[in-house]
């Protein structure tokens, strides 16, 4: 039973840092393309960074330069070090899973993910 567990959300003021945890039972992270979405109130869920089983990275443009995936293979864990947060960052942030090496134009497609986790709540104030 594969199950995703994200920790780490809070709130920040601007210019702050947050590092995300998703943490997965049931299968290894590192065979499956991971992924980190985001929804602010209001607005369609996002892609925001995503890995595949093969170890290539996407990022979304507002976040390049400001976010970091790392994965930690002993702990089975996701991280997504969020520096330089805005208050446009501020989202319920979601872990996501495909068993799928999904390519780089697949990798912010919802559809394309099986799993998810509850999500874990950001907010950045200015």
């Amino acid at each position: 039973q594969v199950q995703l567990v994200e920790s780490g959300g809070g709130s920040v003021q601007s210019g702050g840092s947050l590092n995300l945890s998703c943490t997965a039972s049931g299968y290894t992270i590192t065979t499956y393309t991971m992924g980190w979405f985001r929804q602010a109130p209001g607005k369609a869920r996002e892609g925001v960074a995503a890995i595949s089983s093969a170890g290539y990275t996407t990022y979304a443009d507002a976040v390049k330069a400001r976010f970091t995936l790392s994965q930690d293979s002993a702990e089975n864990t996701l991280y997504l070090q969020m520096n330089n947060l805005k208050p446009e960052d501020t989202a319920m942030y979601y872990c996501a899973a495909s068993p799928i090496n999904l390519g780089q134009n697949f990798r912010f497609l919802e559809g394309n993910y099986k799993h998810w986790g509850q999500g874990t709540q950001v907010t950045v104030s200015s």
